[in-house]
């Protein structure tokens, strides 16, 4: 059955939505007055509630536990659906996986699963093989626990000792332990609401860590030693910008703990040696507005990623490690329009470098010795690609993982010297995968104002460009993040049920470059959402499919993309999934306590100050836009604990959709009374939240009955 584009999705006779009280709420901010009726669906103690979801208020509890009732019964139809979708995904999980060992002096490090298992376990083995010795097990520790979700870990430099962290509430704050590697036991050492990362000091006898304030934000550097007391730590570093966040890694080599702070224009690095760890840190170069950089270490000498000078697609320099300010930087690699480098990694003899040229990743060595480049070459239409030097920096080796929309994932040792290529792994899929089943392909979608968006596509081989295929449309557009055009299991579930999967590279990302970015910020944000647009007509018109064939979805800033794209374009779209969607901007950028407030602003305008960037956000926030107007199907999806984006915005966005619509939906929210911004906790848990969103594209488009 193909759903006719005038029906509506109807849910059953007996299935009533809440109605949310309207609870009268207004502020006036640069003269203009904002009504805000469901502002009581946010708790005035949500920092609470985030240590502990029990506190949450009885009232807003009661009122989302019905709206999970509500979408229950309205999806209830495809629980066999979302079964047998279950089911298909988990047969294409290598159960008992593991990944490629990662060498690190007499040890190879690995993280595995076992037959199962919904949590990973984490171990080595003697470096060229033998038996493995397993130190942490999460199906162990999670036992008894609604929640549990691994941080950072990391082994001492004597590999003596194993820091690692969890999250047991879904609300990112991460506490760390440290095991003994002989006895599997934790000592006695607790350190409490952190990030989860750590740098260990050279003598293993302390590590650094980031501490979360009140509001959720890294802003501090400690020293704990093993053996104290958290009350008794060394504060190291404290920044004092709430506008800025805080984090902090080794060096290439080793050396150094690199304290890296930033928010989404400027950055700055200092430096700690690991094996003087109570000295101040040390600045590299200071902050100038809008300038970034990161860096890597080798001897005497930095080398450092910048879009310093006007370098808006970044390029690298090297500096004096005695003297790293601005005036002491000089090109190494210079900057080149057009060709986006991505990041690099930095090891005793090689540079690699992992750059973007139009939506496509390369990676390109260099011998620092003798200059010269080489490139590792790629030729399919779209595709992925990641690389990493790993904990190693005195070897010629790195590796890179690879896939492509029809490739499943393929891991990599590459040789910088010799250019030998070894495979590692192969992505197993037990329940089968032909490639050539599959075509993987990209177009070209042309905004209204002539840029060229790329869409990346997936679908059955022998499709008929007859307009007639359901077409699942995935876009995220912010913060300069690209969208690979990777492998994903899961979606084919869909592809195989006739859908074709496509990915939209839409300004606001940088798929095409830094400047590509830009053009989808601040005042430039509906770039975003017209690109999306504009990707779902030229599918329409390349016969792909048809309107309210598309199901949009989208997440986080996505989910923000996926609301004004109801609110803009919604006419094109049979449905549309907004998981953990950021659609209440124009509130969220005024509550300066909120976690990420301040550090948002450089991206999306700080409406507190600016009259212009109030105006801006006001224009398109999708919440503070929905219209008495005709909306597609809607499932909207959040987490109690999301510290990211806060449950009540889905909660809030839901109320007002259905009190202003006039026509179509529903319109469904589900929120997660257990889970933060990730969703549920463990492997096959997540497969649950996937199935319900693959069902309600089928059920958008009238395939759920046939897709069981």
């Amino acid at each position: 059955m193909q759903r006719d584009p005038l029906m509506t999705l109807s849910p059953p006779r007996d299935a009533t939505p809440p109605v949310a009280p309207r609870r009268p709420h207004a502020f006036t901010t640069h003269g203009i007055t904002i009504n805000d009726d469901y502002a009581w669906l946010k708790d005035p103690n949500w920092q609470e509630v985030l240590r502990d979801p029990a506190l949450l208020d009885p009232d807003i509890r009661a009122y989302l536990e019905a709206e999970n009732g509500y979408t229950d019964s309205v999806l209830g139809h495809t629980e066999a659906l979302q079964k047998t979708l279950v089911a298909e995904m988990r047969g294409r999980i290598k159960e008992d996986d593991s990944s490629v060992p990662q060498p690190d002096g007499p040890y190879a490090y690995l993280r595995k699963f076992r037959e199962g298992g919904q949590h990973p376990l984490y171990g080595r083995t003697p470096r060229d093989g033998g038996e493995l010795d397993i130190i942490l097990d999460g199906d162990e520790l999670a036992k008894g626990t609604e929640y549990f979700q691994f941080g950072g870990r990391r082994h001492s430099l004597d590999h003596k000792l194993e820091a690692w962290s969890a999250d047991a509430k879904g609300s990112e704050y991460y506490t760390i332990r440290v095991r003994d590697w002989t006895t599997k036991q934790d000592l006695p050492d607790l350190v409490e609401e952190t990030d989860g990362g750590v740098v260990w000091t050279a003598d293993s006898s302390a590590f650094f860590y980031v501490k979360l304030d009140d509001n959720h934000r890294p802003m501090q550097i400690w020293l704990h030693k093993l053996g104290t007391a958290q009350a008794d730590d060394l504060l190291v570093y404290e920044e004092k910008d709430a506008g800025w966040f805080t984090h902090i890694h080794e060096s290439s080599s080793g050396r150094f703990c690199v304290i890296a702070g930033g928010d989404h224009e400027t950055s700055e690095q200092r430096l700690i040696d690991v094996s003087d760890p109570t000295a101040p840190p040390r600045l590299v170069a200071a902050r100038e507005l809008g300038v970034q950089y990161s860096l890597a270490d080798r001897g005497d000498e930095l080398f450092i990623l910048t879009n310093a000078d006007g370098a808006i697609d970044f390029k690298i320099v090297t500096a004096p490690l005695a003297s790293p300010v601005r005036d002491n930087w000089r090109d190494l690699i210079p900057h080149r329009e057009g060709i986006y480098i991505i990041d690099f990694d930095l090891f005793s003899g090689h540079m690699m470098r992992l750059e973007r040229a139009n939506a496509l990743p390369s990676v390109t060595i260099r011998d620092l010795a003798s200059g010269d480049e080489h490139a590792i070459a790629f030729d399919e239409a779209a595709y992925s690609l990641s690389a990493s030097g790993g904990w190693e920096f005195d070897t010629t080796v790195m590796r890179f993982s690879y896939s492509s929309m029809t490739t499943p994932s393929e891991v990599y040792d590459y040789d910088m010297a010799t250019r030998e290529r070894s495979l590692r792994k192969r992505q197993e899929i037990p329940s089968g995968q032909n490639p050539a089943d599959y075509v993987t392909t990209r177009i070209m979608a042309k905004a209204d104002d002539g840029a060229e968006v790329p869409v990346s596509l997936l679908h059955r081989k022998g499709l008929a460009l007859d307009g007639a295929a359901p077409l699942l449309l995935y876009g995220y557009g912010s913060y300069g993040h690209a969208m690979p055009a990777g492998f994903s299991a899961n979606a084919l579930s869909l592809v195989d049920r006739g859908f074709v999967y496509a990915i939209a590279h839409i300004r606001g990302g940088a798929d095409k470059g830094w400047g590509w970015y830009l053009d989808g910020k601040r005042e430039k944000k509906t770039n975003s959402f017209d690109d999306f647009a504009a990707c779902a007509q030229a599918l329409i018109d390349a016969k792909y499919t048809s309107a309210k064939r598309i199901v949009a979805h989208g997440g986080s800033a996505g989910g923000m993309l996926m609301g004004a794209v109801a609110n803009r374009s919604g006419e094109l779209f049979a449905g549309i999934v907004a998981e953990v969607p950021f659609v209440d901007v124009l509130n969220t950028m005024l509550d300066d306590t909120l976690p990420l407030t301040p550090p948002e602003w450089p991206e999306w305008g700080n409406p507190i100050s600016s009259e212009a960037d109030f105006k801006t956000i006001l224009s398109y926030s999708p919440y503070d836009n929905v219209a008495a107007t005709t909306y597609p199907a809607i499932l909207a999806m959040g987490g109690l604990t999301d510290p990211r984006v806060t449950y009540w915005e889905p909660a809030k966005w839901v109320a007002r959709l259905r009190a202003t619509m006039t026509g179509g939906g529903p319109v469904l929210l589900r929120i997660n009374m257990g889970a933060g911004h990730g969703g549920a906790s463990g492997r096959f848990s997540r497969l649950d939240e996937v199935a319900i969103v693959y069902a309600f594209a089928l059920w958008a488009v009238g395939l759920a009955d046939s897709a069981a």
